[in-house]
């Protein structure tokens, strides 16, 4: 195997994994980029991306701009990262959930341009959240595409693609882990064939978009089929953490599945409550959820949940 030198990019613990699977391969990162530092936590303070934690455990140097568009609004910024890649020499550049657009300068630079690893079977949940709008949506299948990278939205060509499956009661949190790792061991199969993997462009048929999570969204509408919300609770787990206003409290629900049958009460009806969990009428079945969590509580085993709150049938969420 040909050692290369990459720059990397990304931010999130996604990005991460198939930061370290890249540096065990024996690649030369001779720099990472990543998101500037965010207010996180309580105290609200400035925290580093899983990503440049890793680069500066491992003595890597690390680019924070906040923009690479030179005639973007920081021009500055992205003057200096252009003259930072440019000392950097990269054979290429990978990218995972970096969170910035790649203007075409940044394209052309690497001798081999630009990989993605995209957490979806790619034309469809092209964009920023595809691991949550796969569950949401229902799919029984998603994967990993490893593309050469354009100036589209995920819009280049695909030099791999493997797919998982989803299975019944996958959340985010447990998808994304798999896809990861997946993610992290085909990018290094990928620099190990860099410049003789065909390029396949994407179907135009079958484009989906995976719009950013939004807070608001979290809020279920019990009217909804109970399939419909315990897939949003699926997806929604670890964020936004999908919740419902009850007895006063907003309460995030963690966990859940359908129970078959009519619900026999209007949506929103809690139609029983006990250690099996707590049974709520949707709009056709009823969505038992196993997992709750109070303002300012842990999450918790609905029996445990149940020993502080005192649930009963007739009361209602939303």
């Amino acid at each position: 195997m040909s050692v290369l030198k990459v720059v990397f990019a990304g931010t999130p613990e996604f990005a991460r994994v198939a930061l370290e699977a890249i540096a065990a391969a024996g690649h030369d990162i001779v720099g990472v980029m990543s998101q500037p530092d965010r207010p996180a936590g309580r105290g609200m303070k400035l925290q580093a991306s899983p990503v440049k934690q890793c680069a500066v455990a491992n003595g890597w140097p690390v680019a924070q701009p906040r923009s690479l568009r030179l005639d973007g609004k920081y021009p500055d910024e992205a003057t200096a990262a252009r003259d930072t890649l440019l000392a950097w020499q990269p054979d290429v550049m990978v990218v995972a959930a970096y969170g910035l657009i790649l203007p075409q300068w940044v394209l052309d630079l690497p001798v081999h341009g630009c990989l993605n690893i995209h957490a979806s079977l790619l034309p469809r949940w092209r964009g920023a959240a595809p691991i949550h709008r796969a569950i949401e949506a229902g799919d029984t299948q998603t994967g990993i595409t490893i593309m050469q990278m354009d100036a589209g939205l995920d819009t280049g060509d695909m030099l791999l693609r493997e797919a998982v499956d989803i299975a019944p009661g996958d959340n985010t949190a447990r998808l994304h882990d798999r896809l990861a790792a997946l993610g992290g061991r085909m990018v290094v199969e990928a620099l190990a064939q860099i410049g003789q993997l065909v390029r396949t462009p994407q179907p135009t048929e079958g484009i989906t978009y995976a719009h950013k999570v939004e807070k608001h969204e979290a809020l279920i509408d019990w009217t909804q089929p109970a399939a419909a919300i315990v897939r949003r609770v699926l997806a929604f787990d670890p964020f936004p953490g999908a919740n419902s206003p009850l007895g006063g409290e907003t309460v995030k629900l963690w966990a859940a599945h359908v129970a078959p049958g009519p619900a026999g009460a209007a949506p929103g009806t809690v139609v029983s409550a006990d250690a099996t969990g707590v049974a709520v009428a949707a709009s056709d079945a009823t969505v038992v959820l196993t997992e709750l969590q109070r303002p300012g509580g842990k999450r918790l085993p609905a029996a445990d949940f149940l020993r502080g709150f005192d649930l009963k049938a007739g009361q209602v969420f939303g």
